[in-house]
């Protein structure tokens, strides 16, 4: 006699299948089947049911998937405690001006984690999209961070050197390969409170070849300029890197 299908295995099917929207914009059933290590069969009633739900949405003309309106509701309350509605279009404004996807990230316990980005009107491609979460001692978000927090919140990056922390504080930015792919670039500047304190990082991304050192020079100060007026608002939502 064989059991029942188990309901939590199908919850965490389901989970991994949105855990692919990571940092992927439309993606088909077959390379969900291929991340995910399921049956193109098995992926595709997931999908379907993810998209019942409005978790999901399909895009007709490309036959691929991507994350729909009722997921993207789920994290209104969560990005509202961060008053989004005030850093927005400071986000939306420098991604128009650098022609780059421009993002905002927060420090929780040893990752960075995307809380918001805002896509160019023109040139915009999925490399300039950053994971959700991405570990502080290793990616730009993360070591901008770092950088300038207090010593000891610096010493739990034990794994990025001083003197590559050194480094970004003199800079005053932070630039990193994505762990995933080597031919895209980070670039991020913290985002300081008026007391110093790194309340976050302002970030931007693409592939090496257009993010060239010329380039990088002419972005990071306006990317410093809107850093800079986030912070000067930064309330309790930001929660102080110590």
């Amino acid at each position: 006699m064989t059991s029942p299908r188990s309901g939590s295995q199908a919850v965490e099917r389901a989970i991994a299948v949105l855990a692919c929207f990571e940092g992927a914009t439309d993606l088909t059933v077959s390379a969900l089947a291929a991340r995910t290590g399921l049956a193109v069969s098995t992926a595709y009633r997931i999908v379907q049911a993810l998209v019942r739900g409005g978790l999901l949405e399909r895009d007709e003309r490309t036959d691929c998937y991507r994350v729909g309106p009722s997921l993207i509701s789920l994290a209104v309350p969560s990005l509202g405690r961060l008053d989004a509605e005030s850093f927005a279009p400071h986000l939306y404004s420098l991604a128009a001006r650098v022609k780059l996807t421009t993002s905002l990230g927060v420090a929780k316990d040893d990752v960075a984690v995307t809380v918001f980005s805002a896509r160019p009107p023109e040139r915009f491609c999925t490399h300039q999209l950053p994971g959700a979460r991405q570990p502080l001692q290793s990616s730009a978000m993360g070591m901008a961070i770092l950088a300038f927090g207090t010593a000891s919140a610096r010493r739990s990056g034990s794994v990025t050197a001083s003197s590559d922390l050194e480094r970004v504080r003199r800079l005053g930015y932070a630039a990193a390969f994505s762990s995933e792919n080597r031919d895209v670039l980070a670039v991020a500047v913290p985002v300081l409170d008026p007391e110093g304190r790194p309340r976050g990082a302002l970030g931007v991304q693409a592939l090496r070849r257009r993010l060239t050192d010329e380039l990088v020079r002419e972005i990071v100060p306006p990317m410093r300029g809107v850093a800079a007026r986030i912070g000067a608002g930064a309330g309790t939502g930001f929660p102080a890197f110590r």
